[in-house]
């Protein structure tokens, strides 16, 4: 990404210094990738602020945690006041906002920016999301927004998200969302061939109709190409894949936050496990053995073409309803941190600089940009009139996939918990005034009630041998 980012500045007319510590990489770059191009290099870190013009903007791609500190602290003898550090890395927005502060006690400026796209993004234009100090966006603006993806009407993909770790943690919830979609994708995939044994070619036109609908996206644009991939023996390449998924980081990071503030991401929470469950191959494979469970096989729908159809279209719709439960979610979770830590985001904005570039980028998230154009203060996507229409037409077809592959031991577990979660937040009574009634009774926890105002809070002796005396009320 890093040789790909200096590529593309180039391109846009700025003159870049490049500098890895393995000095010989330097020099391939300069006689090979970078050769004819304005690109400088360095063989020292010296060297390269040497090359910078003031104020010296220096920005790192290097791995998340003690990499980045580490550099930091091999450029701050290195600059004057008023020179610019840039994480362009998946840091942690915690770590983020720490750096800021302590770059900034330096008489430095800090700017931690998520971005999104991959090598490819990185060389024809990313999603770019800077946070950090508001005093170095003005310095960068101009090359952040020159080297972005574009939507349509030539806005980028890329614009001020806010203080402190605010644009590493918008890019957090970008990669936790990313997770979801994937897992959504994989489930919509499992369903078609273990209950319709359909093959990699016949999957292959279905993500190519979907494509050009609603679901529109980048994620369902590879996923298509990816089951058109044949192998040298001329089965489907995806077929001789390992079942075991990795993962970098992002998307636990996500989770956790989520628990910090209490926000129910429970998709991306699935997402993130149902990849650690596929980490277990060895286990699995035994489990497989004795574990007995109804044949996932859907014979009767497979061997009709209307019911067959019918049923892909079933799928189709419980994929976009859950991918709309996945963003409410993530929604959820932006605007709990943001009160958290002070940021003022700009919803919108955030969906516009999704838009393109990033790997989550899709149609869908002009819909979102829109509600949040015409809502601001929208406390929720669900509670949007596009959005609630959207789910109330797909919401017989959701039901129908989740409830026939509980049936038919198919896992997913990403449909069920957004169904689960949509089903609890339109629930204006839940049962946890029992939840509420079982820590009283054995925590003394105490309780509010119904027919008193909200804050009042009472213990009841319920076996008569406790005592009056009620434990502290407090929220973790």
């Amino acid at each position: 990404m890093g040789q790909n980012l200096i590529l593309n500045m180039n391109d846009h007319g700025f003159k870049v210094v490049a500098y890895n510590r393995t000095v010989e990489k330097v020099d391939e770059f300069l006689a090979q990738e970078a050769k004819g191009t304005q690109v400088l290099g360095a063989h020292s870190v010296a060297e390269m602020v040497a090359l910078l013009k003031r104020p010296r903007r220096v920005m790192m791609l290097v791995k998340a945690g003690k990499a980045v500190d580490e550099f930091i602290e091999q450029l701050i003898p290195q600059l004057e006041a008023g020179d610019i550090i840039i994480d362009g890395g998946n840091s942690l927005f915690e770590d983020t906002i720490r750096r800021t502060k302590y770059v900034e006690s330096k008489g430095l400026l800090y700017i931690g920016t998520g971005v999104s796209g991959g090598e490819e993004g990185a060389r024809r234009g990313p999603s770019i999301m800077p946070g950090g100090s508001p005093a170095a966006w003005p310095h960068v603006k101009d090359i952040f927004q020159a080297v972005s993806a574009k939507v349509a009407d030539g806005s980028p993909c890329c614009d001020w998200v806010g203080e402190g770790g605010a644009g590493h943690y918008v890019k957090m919830v970008h990669n936790g969302i990313e997770y979801g979609d994937m897992q959504l994708i994989c489930e919509a995939y499992n369903i078609m061939k273990s209950g319709l044994g359909m093959s990699a070619a016949e999957m292959h036109e279905v993500f190519k109709e979907w494509n050009t609908g609603e679901l529109d996206s980048y994620l369902i644009e590879i996923t298509r190409d990816i089951l058109g991939v044949k192998d040298a023996d001329g089965t489907a390449l995806v077929d001789n894949i390992l079942d075991t998924a990795g993962q970098k980081g992002t998307g636990k990071w996500t989770v956790v936050s989520s628990q910090d503030l209490g926000i129910p991401i429970t998709l991306i929470a699935e997402a993130v496990y149902s990849r650690c469950v596929s980490a277990l191959k060895d286990e699995r494979v035994k489990a497989a053995r004795k574990l007995k469970g109804p044949r996932p096989a859907l014979t009767g729908i497979a061997a009709n073409p209307e019911k067959k159809k019918a049923f892909i279209n079933d799928i189709r719709d419980a994929l976009y309803a859950s991918k709309i439960i996945s963003y409410a979610q993530g929604y959820m979770l932006m605007r709990a941190a943001a009160a958290e830590h002070k940021w003022n985001l700009n919803y919108g904005g955030i969906a516009l600089m999704w838009r393109g570039g990033c790997i989550i980028r899709s149609v869908f998230l002009g819909k979102i940009k829109e509600a949040f154009d015409k809502n601001p203060k929208l406390a929720n996507l669900l509670l949007d009139d596009y959005f609630r229409g959207e789910i109330k037409r797909c919401q017989k077809g959701w039901r129908n996939i989740v409830a026939t592959a509980a049936k038919k031991g198919i896992p997913a577990p990403a449909f069920a918990t957004a169904l689960a979660f949509y089903d609890q937040y339109r629930s204006a009574v839940l049962p946890a005034n029992l939840l509420q009634a079982q820590r009283d009774y054995f925590g003394a926890h105490t309780y509010e009630r119904v027919d008193r105002p909200r804050g009042e809070f009472f213990h009841t002796n319920w076996t008569g041998r406790g005592g009056t005396t009620a434990s502290t009320t407090y929220t973790v």
